[in-house]
């Protein structure tokens, strides 16, 4: 009988049907499209602030020109299209003269809102990872200024590796017939890195924000999974918004902001929908992820 239970793939495999339905009815019994709602709202009011905060700091240390470009690249990544909307804002905030202790505390605290829903919707979806232990008050303190400080160095390596490439600008490669653009060489470089931060990101949030521990290897694939969901989202997503929508008419002023929450939410639900498949999988007893999981599935048979 604990054979059978611990098989890692054989039950989802004789059955997949049954456990994608199984994912969509825990997802929807969690509240998932509320929950990536308030991710959603969240990561809005964050993403001026935490961006500014992290320019601010490192224009110490980089030319702020080269942050402000490479983080209006990265930007685009999340919001196609729609970055020229936050660069505005930060450009202009970044280049205030006088930002006091009190403004930088501020900017801190909204950086971090993100962080914290995210570990509070992580909860939600694995309940049977609180149930065996809760995570300690101050931890849940540190881990969103822990994120800011790990997407600033992030942040700090992309900048010195794209001022690296820029010394190929305007140079071409010649290779038998074919000639090639270094500048297009960068970009490449450029967005890979972006896809890989990304990943890497996403790997951490499956590995840090639930409580417990979980295999880097099923975060990984999770990551990875949301990564290739998202890349694909947003295409068609840029597509919709420009051939085929009607948000320009019906909210006028008001579309940048509809439709980069829009942007949001579908990350959001790509989000949290990869972290309900690992909860079920957790759930239903297979694997080693879930410390103590073990034992809450002995409790519940």
């Amino acid at each position: 009988m604990i054979q059978e239970w611990h098989s890692p793939g054989k039950k989802i495999l004789r059955n997949p049907l049954s456990f994608i339905r199984q994912v969509f009815k825990s997802f929807q019994a969690n509240q998932g499209l509320l929950l990536s709602g308030a991710v959603a709202y969240y990561t809005l009011l964050s993403i001026i602030p935490l961006f500014s905060l992290i320019l601010i700091v490192l224009s110490y240390v980089v030319s702020p020109e080269l942050l402000l470009k490479i983080t209006g690249e990265y930007i685009n990544l999340i919001l196609p299209d729609q970055s020229s909307v936050f660069m505005e804002q930060i450009t202009h905030f970044t280049r205030q003269k006088h930002i006091g202790l009190l403004l930088l505390l501020i900017l801190l605290f909204f950086s971090s809102m993100t962080f914290t829903v995210l570990e509070n919707t992580m909860s939600i979806i694995f309940y049977h990872r609180v149930k065996i232990r809760r995570r300690h008050f101050l931890i849940s303190a540190i881990i969103p200024y822990c994120y800011i400080i790990v997407l600033g160095l992030g942040m700090l390596i992309i900048t010195a590796i794209s001022g690296i490439l820029q010394i190929w600008e305007g140079e071409t490669l010649h290779f038998l017939y074919w000639t090639l653009s270094l500048d297009s060489v960068t970009k490449i470089i450029v967005y890979i890195l972006g896809i890989i931060g990304l990943i890497l990101m996403l790997t951490s949030i499956y590995m840090v924000m639930p409580v417990g521990k979980l295999s880097f290897k099923h975060a990984l694939i999770g990551s990875i999974s949301a990564t290739f969901l998202w890349e694909i989202a947003r295409h068609l997503l840029v597509w919709y918004f420009s051939t085929l929508s009607m948000v320009n008419v019906v909210y006028g002023s008001l579309t940048s902001a509809i439709v980069i929450l829009l942007f949001l939410e579908v990350g959001a639900i790509i989000l949290l929908f990869g972290a309900q498949v690992i909860a079920e999988y957790e759930r239903m007893g297979y694997g080693e992820a879930c410390e103590g999981c073990d034992d809450f599935v002995t409790e519940q048979k």
